[in-house]
C-alpha cells in the first residue's frame, strides 16, 4: 500500500485525494493545509491521516508520494523539495508559472528518478480521448484548423490568482493552460511556429501589474494546424461554463463540448459534411482519473520515464503568448 502525504486540502485536492484512495493502492499518511476547516474536510476524506504543520513534517513521515494542491507561486519549491526528499509527486496545475520554473522541476524529478504527475485533468475526458483516436485514426485527412474555448461565469476567490508575480498571469495561464495542453497533445505535441494573445481586463487593456480575465490566444503549429483559444473569468456567458473544442480537417472534423453549461458532462461528435455521429456522452466520471493513474503508476514502480509528457512544451507556449501580448486600446 502505497502511503501518500498531501498538501493543500481545499475541494479540488479533497476530490483528488479520494480519488487517489478509491484505488486500494494508497493511503493518506498525513495532511497539511493552513486551514483549520479545509484540514477538517481533508480529515473526513483520509480519517486514519494526522495533520501536520508543513512539507517538512510531510516529508519527515517519509511517503512514497505527495499530492500538492496549493497556489501556483508554491509548486516548484515544493515540488522540487519533495522530489529531493525521495518523494515521487503529483501536482495541480500549472506545474509552474513559467517554462523556466517547469524545467527546473523536471531537472529535480530525473535526477531524483521519481514520477512526476500534473493534473491536466481534461486529457482524461471520454469526449477527448475519442477525438483523439479519431484525429490518430487520420479520419479527419490532413487536419488545419482548431478552435477551443473555455469561459468561467465564476472567477476566483483567492486572491494569489489576481496578483501576477504569484500566478504567473490571469485567465490564459489558469483557464488557457487547458486549452494549450489538449492542442499540443491531442496532435502529439508538435513544434510550435508561432504563438500570441490579446489580454484584457474588465473588458479594457491591462492597468499596471493587472492580470487579464479575458484572453483570445493564436498558436501555428509545424503540422500545418491554425488554432485559436479563448477563455475568461467572470464572463456575462448566460450558463456556467462554455468549453469546447472543434477540430477540422480535410476530409472531416471533430468536436467536443459541455452539456447544459455543465463543468462536469462532455459530449464528443465526428462530423462529415452535414452530418454527425456522436462518438462520447455522459456520464463520465473524469475528473479524478489523472490522479487515480498516477498512483496506479507509482504502484506499478514507474518512475520519471513515465512522468507527464508536454509540460516543457505548454510553458513555453503560454510564456511565448504573455511575451507577445497586446492589450486592445
Amino acid at each position: 500500500m502505497l502511503q501518500l502525504g498531501f498538501l493543500g486540502t481545499g475541494w479540488i485536492g479533497r476530490n483528488r485525494m479520494a480519488a487517489m484512495l478509491r484505488t486500494g493502492e494508497a493511503e493518506a499518511v498525513a495532511i497539511c493545509d493552513p486551514s483549520d476547516e479545509m484540514a477538517a474536510h481533508g480529515l473526513e476524506v483520509a480519517p486514519g491521516a494526522v495533520r501536520v504543520g508543513s512539507l517538512d513534517d510531510l516529508l519527515a513521515c517519509e511517503p512514497d508520494g505527495i499530492v500538492i494542491a496549493t497556489p501556483s507561486t508554491l509548486h516548484s519549491e515544493q515540488c522540487i523539495r519533495a522530489l529531493e526528499a525521495g518523494a515521487s509527486v503529483f501536482c495541480q496545475k500549472p506545474l509552474a508559472r513559467n517554462a523556466g520554473e517547469v524545467s527546473a522541476v523536471l531537472d529535480a524529478a530525473r535526477i531524483a528518478d521519481r514520477l512526476l504527475g500534473v493534473d491536466l485533468s481534461y486529457r482524461h475526458t471520454a469526449a477527448a480521448q475519442a477525438i483523439r483516436e479519431v484525429v490518430r485514426a487520420g479520419e479527419l485527412g490532413d487536419p488545419f484548423a482548431a478552435d477551443l474555448t473555455f469561459h468561467n461565469a465564476y472567477g476566483p476567490q483567492s486572491a494569489w490568482f489576481w496578483d501576477a508575480s504569484l500566478s504567473g498571469g490571469g485567465c490564459l495561464i489558469d483557464l488557457g493552460v487547458h486549452l494549450v495542453d489538449l492542442t499540443l497533445w491531442l496532435f502529439d505535441f508538435p513544434e510550435v511556429v508561432d504563438a500570441r494573445a490579446t489580454l484584457l481586463r474588465e473588458g479594457k487593456p491591462l492597468g499596471h501589474g493587472q492580470v487579464e480575465d479575458y484572453a483570445i490566444g493564436e498558436m501555428l503549429l509545424a503540422n500545418g494546424v491554425a488554432v485559436r483559444i479563448a477563455c475568461s473569468w467572470n464572463l456575462n456567458a448566460g450558463r456556467d461554463a462554455v468549453i469546447e473544442a472543434s477540430f477540422y480537417g480535410t476530409a472531416g472534423g471533430a468536436a467536443f463540448a459541455n452539456v447544459d453549461g455543465s463543468f462536469f458532462d462532455f459530449s464528443a461528435e465526428m462530423f462529415k459534411g452535414t452530418e454527425r455521429q456522436r462518438i462520447a456522452a455522459p456520464p463520465d466520471d473524469w475528473t479524478g482519473r489523472a490522479a487515480a493513474e498516477w498512483v496506479q503508476r507509482l504502484a506499478a514502480g514507474e518512475r520519471f520515464a513515465s512522468s507527464t509528457s508536454g509540460l516543457v512544451e505548454t510553458a513555453l507556449v503560454l510564456d511565448r503568448m504573455y511575451a507577445n501580448s497586446r492589450t486592445r486600446g
